[in-house]
């Protein structure tokens, strides 16, 4: 008789905690304001820039990103893009070594961004959010506008 009781009340719990569970992971992990961190970061060629705040607002599909910042000479920037995580190309503004982006997620952690001029790639950029989903890395790969080899590693901390 009191399995009986104890049963709907068990399984509503259950349900509960599902649901509390759901809605707290229910973010994506790239979401977020991230912030470069100068002293983890590596340039290569240099000098890094001054800041970067990079703003992503991301779904299982879809992502919004936006970065602002100031670079080694002092002068701002700001590179934008909306774009679908399908390997199709889509416009960025802002970018100058880029005028679009192709988006693929590799897995729940992990994007890769393939920068494009013209159709000719110039930069592949994977991005990885750690286990605690505090920390963004970054790495580039390919060339600057100015046609150099680029290999920069850039950790952002989750604001």
């Amino acid at each position: 008789m009191r399995i009986k009781k104890f049963a709907p009340l068990a399984t509503i719990l259950l349900l509960v905690a599902l649901a509390l569970n759901v809605s707290a992971g229910g973010g994506d992990q790239q979401s977020g304001t991230w912030k470069m961190n100068p002293d983890k970061s590596k340039y290569s060629p240099g000098p890094a820039p001054k800041s970067i705040t990079v703003k992503i607002n991301s779904d299982a599909e879809n992502i919004t990103l936006s970065s602002d910042g100031i670079d080694a000479s002092g002068n701002p920037t700001h590179v934008e893009y909306t774009a679908k995580y399908d390997g199709k190309d889509y416009p960025i503004t802002g970018a100058p070594n880029a005028d679009s982006v192709s988006l693929t997620r590799l897995d729940a952690s992990t994007t890769q961004a393939i920068q494009k001029k013209a159709g000719e790639v110039m930069m592949t950029v994977k991005s990885v959010v750690s286990q605690d989903g505090k920390t963004r890395t970054s790495t580039f790969t390919g060339k600057d506008a100015k046609g150099h080899e680029v290999n920069n590693v850039v950790v952002y901390d989750k604001l």
